[in-house]
């Protein structure tokens, strides 16, 4: 058998023109195709997404009620409200946010995240918590998506009772 020499690699010649990267027809092909994709993709996150959001202001509204309810023992009164603290009625629109108050002070303050509709069925507003943590009733606070109703699938219930029992329902259209 006869063996061919092969130089070492060091002694072979380098390409006259090496070429690196990506040419712009790759490139906006490639961009492209992950536009297509994520076109595709997106409507199937519009629900999780949904979700998200309900369960913020589900959670936000809760950690509002324990809050509170723990400065009304401390402080012998508190009132939480969609609106002015002084406000004898309070707000009517608890998708705009709401306040824990000590008589005319602010103790926090709470912004609903956007796109959530948050609504009750009884008049709660103002809710005044006595000294010994009790709630003046019974009520509820349902919470959807803007646009949708409360028998959506992202929807969830917020139960509060008299006594001060806490508790989420995963569907908006269940009762307390």
């Amino acid at each position: 058998m006869h063996a061919m020499h092969v130089p070492p690699p060091s002694t072979l010649p380098a390409p006259e023109s090496a070429a690196r990267g990506f040419t712009s027809i790759e490139l906006l092909v490639t961009i492209a195709i992950l536009a297509v994709l994520a076109g595709l993709a997106a409507p199937s996150f519009t629900p999780l997404i949904e979700r998200w959001r309900v369960r913020q202001a589900v959670e936000e509204l809760q950690s509002t009620f324990y809050f509170a309810r723990s400065e009304a023992v401390k402080r012998g009164a508190a009132t939480i409200t969609s609106g002015n603290c002084d406000a004898q009625d309070g707000g009517t629109n608890w998708s705009n946010g709401w306040m824990v108050c000590s008589t005319t002070t602010i103790l926090q303050q709470s912004t609903a995240p956007s796109n959530v509709t948050i609504s009750t069925a009884t008049k709660a507003e103002p809710i005044i918590i006595d000294r010994w943590g009790q709630f003046p009733s019974d009520f509820a606070f349902r919470f959807h998506p803007s646009g949708k109703d409360s028998s959506h699938a992202s929807a969830a219930t917020l139960c509060v009772s008299k006594s001060g029992r806490i508790r989420r329902l995963d569907s908006g259209s269940d009762s307390c």
